[in-house]
């Protein structure tokens, strides 16, 4: 007799998307030819119950390119785990053919050459399609948003997320959760509630007053002759990693206590599944998998992971959809006597040259886009080379936005936060939008400060210590935060306090001194007050001076340890 994790194991072993397709070395034409929307939409329908997710989009309408990171170190019992291999290795782990198009969307090797090969990927008219699809076969599917929705882009900041919620609401999203939504601000974000059609599910935020819930915590869902149960989790750790003075009425926290109380509320209400729609991050999910009993599916956000099959913990799936509208996934289950007995799981790759736009959402972003259009489209300069966001540490868009600091705010260091999301840049033009998609924030404020060697050391302790913390629930951060005319050496596997060495200022080629002050330039202070221009100003400006841009490979950080 097969066991339930047996079943379970089935349902995991049987996922499989596009590998071996291996297109890479074809012209881009065939290769759009060759890779097809049916191709990508197809799946054997299974069980009695579809979820489909989507997370992480950082208000990206159209569709973009998005290099995955060379490098996300895991330490403690995530060393080597899923999401902690990245490329080649990646590549191996999955049986994804170099060169191919899950080659190109989940993993960084030749990201440049593949891009030229595949186009861009995302875009919510595109999306649409893929949601449509979906439910054209299974009518009674539930759309669940993992949050980061509303921020992100030049569009999302001039509407103050209203833009989001407008596509979202037309895209059918049945609930989300949130992060940086909150740094709209209370009054906007309930603003923005009103507006929409769906509930922000939140069991971890309370009002700080009263110390009880401020936000619905769940919601059951009666659909094909199931009741299913979703909890929100919003990100953790908001009043730490953003500015707290901009929503001071909510607290929140992972309150693994008030998860198992919820989830056995809606054990207790007959429900067949239980759901946490979540944006804790993955390896925080992880954890919470293995302690919280009766959740059965956690799809998984915030920490921007692409993984192409469910990780099982316990009897407890986790689905990690990516960011930037790069992958829809489409999760089947089997359900039964209130347990879930199986499932198939497929990450949809948005290929926006292969999924035909959807016309009712695409004339929403173009009437959205429009008051905008000759800002967005500006040229503000030339790239020589790829400039992306995403991994540990500096990517090359953030050595361009640390230099921009240095040279307009007359800087010897230059801080720039650790932050995910943003667009990568092909070789070629270098518009607004593509500035505000790396920079774009209500407290985008670029400051000019002294600090003390001994100050900077503490600081650069404090960041490595939130990321890479061996537990979990103490990781608090983004990744590292992103330097310039600093060089320093980091053991992301040693002690607090111990991880950070030779610094050095790479104007003077000195080291660091503690008792010295020195002139920093940083931006998204999450203090309140913060004074200076606007960092996408910053970037523009020094783009324009420069006329094009080159970022040389950047070696003033090394990583050490094991």
């Amino acid at each position: 007799m097969i066991s339930r994790r047996e079943m379970l194991q089935l349902g995991l072993a049987s996922s499989a998307a596009l590998a071996g397709l291996g297109f890479g070395n074809l012209p881009r034409a065939f290769a759009q030819q060759a890779l097809t929307q049916d191709q990508l939409l197809q799946f054997d329908d299974f069980g009695n119950l579809t979820l489909i997710h989507i997370t992480d989009s950082h208000a990206h309408l159209k569709p973009v390119f998005f290099r995955e990171p060379d490098t996300n170190i895991g330490v403690g019992e995530a060393k080597g785990r899923v999401p902690h291999v990245v490329g080649e290795a990646f590549q191996k782990m999955y049986g994804i053919q170099p060169g191919s198009p899950d080659a190109y969307a989940m993993t960084w090797p030749d990201f440049a050459d593949l891009a030229r090969t595949y186009g861009r990927m995302g875009g919510f008219d595109r999306i649409a399609t893929v949601v449509k699809a979906i439910r054209a076969a299974r009518p009674n599917s539930l759309l669940l948003d993992g949050g980061d929705t509303w921020h992100g882009s030049y569009t999302s900041l001039q509407t103050r997320g209203e833009d989001m919620v407008r596509v979202m609401n037309l895209l059918g999203s049945q609930a989300m959760t949130a992060h940086w939504e909150f740094t709209f601000g209370t009054e906007r974000v309930q603003e923005l509630i009103e507006m929409m059609d769906q509930p922000l599910l939140g069991a971890n935020i309370f009002d700080v007053e009263w110390d009880e819930p401020a936000f619905e915590p769940s919601k059951i869902f009666e659909t094909n002759g199931l009741r299913v149960g979703v909890v929100g989790q919003a990100f953790p750790y908001l009043p730490i990693a953003n500015p707290s003075w901009m929503f001071p009425e909510y607290s929140f926290g992972i309150r693994e206590e008030r998860m198992q109380q919820v989830v056995d509320d809606l054990r207790a209400e007959g429900v067949d599944l239980v759901v946490c729609l979540s944006h804790n991050g993955f390896d925080v999910d992880h954890k919470m998998a293995g302690r919280v009993k009766g959740i059965d599916v956690i799809l998984s956000g915030h920490t921007h992971d692409a993984v192409p099959e469910p990780v099982l913990v316990g009897e407890t799936i986790i689905i990690a959809s990516g960011s930037h509208g790069k992958f829809v996934s489409r999760v089947d289950l089997d359900v039964q006597g209130g347990k879930m007995m199986g499932f198939r799981h497929k990450l949809i790759p948005i290929f926006s040259d292969v999924i035909e736009p959807d016309a009712e959402m695409a004339g929403l972003i173009d009437e959205i886009r429009a008051p905008y259009e000759a800002d967005l489209a500006e040229v503000i300069g030339k790239s020589e080379g790829l400039l992306y966001r995403r991994g540990n540490f500096n990517g090359s868009w953030d050595d361009l936005i640390c230099d921009a600091m240095l040279s307009e705010r007359d800087a010897e260091i230059a801080l720039s936060p650790g932050v995910r999301w943003g667009a990568s840049v092909l070789p070629g033009d270098i518009t607004r939008e593509d500035i505000h998609s790396v920079t774009s924030m209500t407290y985008g404020e670029c400051y000019r400060t002294e600090m003390s060697g001994e100050m900077l050391k503490t600081v650069m302790e404090d960041v490595a210590d939130n990321i890479f913390n061996e537990d979990p629930y103490y990781q608090q951060g983004g990744d590292m935060v992103r330097v310039g005319g600093l060089g320093y050496t980091i053991d992301p596997y040693a002690e607090i306090g111990n991880r950070i060495s030779n610094m050095m200022l790479l104007k003077e080629n000195a080291p660091i001194d503690p008792a010295r002050n020195y002139v920093i330039a940083g931006w998204a202070s999450v203090n309140e007050g913060t004074e200076g221009p606007q960092i996408w100003d910053v970037v523009e400006d020094y783009i324009r001076k420069q006329g094009t841009v080159a970022t040389a490979p950047n070696n003033s950080i090394t990583v050490t340890g094991d």
